[in-house]
C-alpha cells in the first residue's frame, strides 16, 4: 500500500535523472523535478483517489503518439512511482528516467494531449495512478498540489522558451491561437472573488509585458486579443477567456516573454496574493491554469522539435 512509503520532508529529494537527460525531459511527459518538488505532497495527492498497479519489467505503462479518450480506447492515467526504475524513450531512444517520489504522464490527463514519449518498466514497479475524474476530485482535497506542478512545469517551459530565444526565428511554425480557456462562468466567479474589479484598458500596440521585467500580475483576456513573442518570433495569440503572465507569479522569476496588445484590449489582472487565495479556493482555477500550461509546454515543444541540429 502507498502508506507504507516514506516520501516525509527530508533534506535530500529523491534523485532524479541524469543531467544529460535533463534538457530532453523538460519537453516531455517525465517531469524534471523542480526544487520546490515535494515527494510528499505528491504522495498526499494521489493517495486520496489513486489506484496502486505493479507493472512488470520490460512492459510499456503507455507509448508515444498513443491518444486517449476515444471509444475505443481507455482513459489516460497519470503515475507516481512509488518503487522501481521507468525509462523514458523518443522513437525507440532511451533518453532518461523516472526514479520513485516522482511523477508521469501528467500532460495527458490534464491537457488530453497524445503521450510525447513511451514510458517502459525498467524493474518490476509498484505505481499509484489517476485517471482524469481522479486527478479533479484529488485536486479539491489538495489545491497546494497544482501550486507545485505549475512551478514544475514552469521550469520546463522555461528551458524550452530559452532554446527558441537562441534560434533564428527563420525555424519556428506560425503562432497558435488561445482562447476560452476560462468559460463565461468563471470569469464572472473571478470577477466577484476580485471585488468586481472593471477590465483594465490597453490601447493597439501598448506593451503589458516586457521580457526581462519582473512580474507581479497575470492576466485574463476579457475583451481583444495579444501576442506573446519570444525575441522577434510570434509564438502566440491570446484572445478572450485566454490568460497570460501566470508563470511569473508561480516561480517568481523574471518575465519570459513580450506581451503586445494587437487590438484594443480589457484585461483582468490577478496579483500573486489573489492568485495564490484563487486555485487554494478554487482547485477548478488550478485545473485550468494547468492545462493552459501543458498546452503552452506541448507547442513550444513542438516548436524546440523545428530547430536545427
Amino acid at each position: 500500500m502507498a502508506e507504507e512509503l516514506d516520501f516525509s520532508s527530508s533534506p535530500a529529494a529523491p534523485p532524479g535523472p541524469k543531467p544529460a537527460a535533463a534538457a530532453a525531459i523538460s519537453a516531455v511527459q517525465g517531469t524534471a523535478q523542480s526544487a520546490v518538488y515535494s515527494p510528499a505532497l505528491a504522495l498526499e495527492f494521489f493517495r486520496h483517489t489513486g489506484t496502486v498497479e505493479i507493472k512488470p519489467a520490460g512492459k510499456p505503462i503507455f507509448v508515444e503518439n498513443e491518444k486517449s479518450g476515444g471509444f475505443f480506447t481507455k482513459g489516460a492515467r497519470m503515475y507516481l512511482l512509488l518503487d522501481g526504475e521507468i525509462g523514458l524513450m523518443i522513437k525507440g531512444k532511451f533518453f532518461g528516467v523516472v526514479k520513485a517520489g516522482e511523477i508521469f504522464g501528467e500532460l495527458a490527463v490534464i491537457a488530453g494531449v497524445p503521450r510525447s514519449a513511451t514510458a517502459m518498466a525498467k524493474a518490476d514497479c509498484k505505481v499509484l495512478s489517476l485517471d482524469e475524474k481522479q486527478f479533479h476530485a484529488a485536486l479539491q482535497k489538495t489545491p497546494d498540489f497544482a501550486l507545485m506542478l505549475m512551478s514544475s512545469m514552469g521550469n520546463r517551459l522555461r528551458q524550452s522558451i530559452a532554446k527558441l530565444a537562441a534560434s533564428p526565428s527563420s525555424a519556428s511554425a506560425p503562432p497558435v491561437d488561445r482562447s476560452d480557456v476560462i468559460d463565461k462562468k468563471m470569469l464572472a466567479e473571478l470577477t466577484r472573488e476580485l471585488g468586481g474589479q472593471p477590465p483594465v484598458p490597453y490601447g493597439p500596440g501598448k506593451t503589458i509585458i516586457q521580457a526581462g521585467a519582473v512580474g507581479a500580475s497575470m492576466y485574463v483576456v476579457m475583451d481583444g486579443h495579444v501576442a506573446i513573442s519570444i525575441g522577434d518570433r510570434v509564438v502566440e495569440r491570446v484572445s478572450a477567456g485566454g490568460i497570460f503572465g501566470e508563470m511569473a507569479l508561480v516561480d517568481r522569476s523574471a518575465r519570459a516573454a513580450t506581451v503586445v496588445a494587437e487590438s484594443a484590449c480589457a484585461l483582468i489582472t490577478i496579483g500573486r496574493n489573489e492568485f495564490i487565495a484563487l486555485i487554494k479556493a478554487k482547485p477548478v482555477f488550478g485545473a485550468l491554469l494547468l492545462k493552459a500550461l501543458a498546452l503552452r509546454m506541448q507547442y513550444l515543444a513542438q516548436q524546440v522539435s523545428l530547430l536545427p541540429s
